[in-house]
């Protein structure tokens, strides 16, 4: 069985992710790190969210990063703030045993003054999202010159979100030297663009889940019902799960915001996250989320991009998503880390027939519920 000594990790990266609970190498973490150490290249990963792929592009750039020199050598792109957040939060935790590297942290719906100031700490390695990167790059407060590797983490999702000209701007403005490394759940066409124009034609190309981008470890189940009944049927399912936590997905906020007066209601601990909520809202709700003081959490799609909590039992479709992308980044929230998850559709039978593609688009094979009377 492989280690992180074996794919050349160093003793003290490996006694800070030991720490961690990062004992042995997923997958990804397995085929990437040993290619990114040892050679100078661009990478395209194509791996489901969960699978440990910020350990997989962190470890050999923080083994990359001279602590000596006081400029940004390495740049994360990543769609949302709560993922940014996390993803210093990680490098954060490897480095504790190592020489000092500082990472900072920008992100839309953050004030930009404070970040400017704080940007003129050393920073090592910076992660941003491409909104507030591209800010401050017309601002001309960044010097990238000498980041040497960038990297674009979930770049479907930033895609989807509209940020493709943002993230040409970042690719095109660090050193044409600088290392590549995307990684992505799906690989849409526009994914593929990127590639063709921002990477070498040489870029070594790594797929993990081979033609399905969802997590092996989660079983996807749905269940036939009225409209009307979804409610009570949500009910019934959050009761079965006991004290297991998880997301319920709504495609809009108007249903989210109404769902969750619902199970208030029926004294179920929950908050939602949705667009049109402040930073501050958010934040506390993920924060009462992660630390255990919520059972579910309601969320719209755009709203829960990028999060990362570990130890969700199950995700529920309580309105199916608009996109089989966003069914894998939704489903993907739960099965992490090699624990088992359930992600349970509430549907009516018209919506039957979106299963049936999703099934096809995905890959994945559907278990039909049926509801205890």
């Amino acid at each position: 069985m492989e280690n992180f000594k074996s794919l050349g990790i160093r003793k003290d990266l490996i006694k800070g992710i030991n720490e961690m609970g990062i004992i042995t190498p997923s997958e990804i973490q397995a085929q990437a790190i040993p290619i990114l150490l040892k050679q100078e290249v661009d990478l395209v990963a194509k791996a489901q969210t969960g699978t440990g792929k910020t350990a997989a592009y962190a470890l050999p750039l923080i083994e990359k990063i001279n602590p000596n020199s006081k400029t940004i050598q390495g740049l994360i792109l990543c769609p949302t703030r709560e993922l940014g957040q996390q993803i210093a939060k990680q490098i954060f935790k490897f480095t504790k045993y190592t020489d000092k590297i500082f990472t900072e942290c920008v992100y839309g719906g953050g004030k930009i003054e404070d970040q400017i100031k704080n940007l003129k700490r050393t920073t090592h390695i910076l992660v941003a999202t491409p909104g507030r990167l591209n800010d401050l790059i017309k601002r001309k407060i960044l010097d990238l010159s000498n980041v040497r590797t960038i990297i674009l983490d979930e770049a479907d999702e930033m895609l989807s979100m509209g940020f493709k000209s943002e993230i040409d701007i970042a690719l095109n403005y660090v050193s044409p030297l600088a290392r590549r490394w995307l990684f992505s759940a799906t690989m849409p066409h526009g994914i593929l663009q990127i590639v063709n124009n921002h990477l070498s034609a040489e870029a070594i190309k790594i797929d993990i889940k081979g033609k399905s981008g969802v997590n092996k470890h989660v079983e996807h189940q749905f269940l036939l019902c009225d409209d009307r009944e979804k409610l009570s049927v949500l009910l019934q399912f959050l009761s079965a799960t006991g004290k297991e936590r998880g997301i319920i997905f709504c495609k809009t906020k108007k249903t989210a915001q109404t769902l969750v007066k619902q199970l208030i209601a029926k004294n179920i601990k929950t908050d939602t996250i949705h667009g049109d909520l402040l930073q501050k809202e958010r934040e506390k709700a993920l924060r009462n989320f992660t630390k255990n003081h919520l059972k579910v959490l309601v969320a719209t799609d755009i709203a829960a991009r990028g999060i990362d909590i570990d130890n969700l039992a199950f995700v529920v479709h309580y309105e199916l998503p608009s996109s089989d992308e966003y069914y894998t980044h939704r489903s993907g929230r739960t099965g992490r880390g090699g624990k088992s998850g359930i992600s349970i559709s509430l549907i009516n039978s018209k919506e039957l027939k979106q299963i049936r593609a999703i099934e096809k688009k995905v890959h994945i094979s559907f278990k039909q519920i049926r509801r205890v009377k």
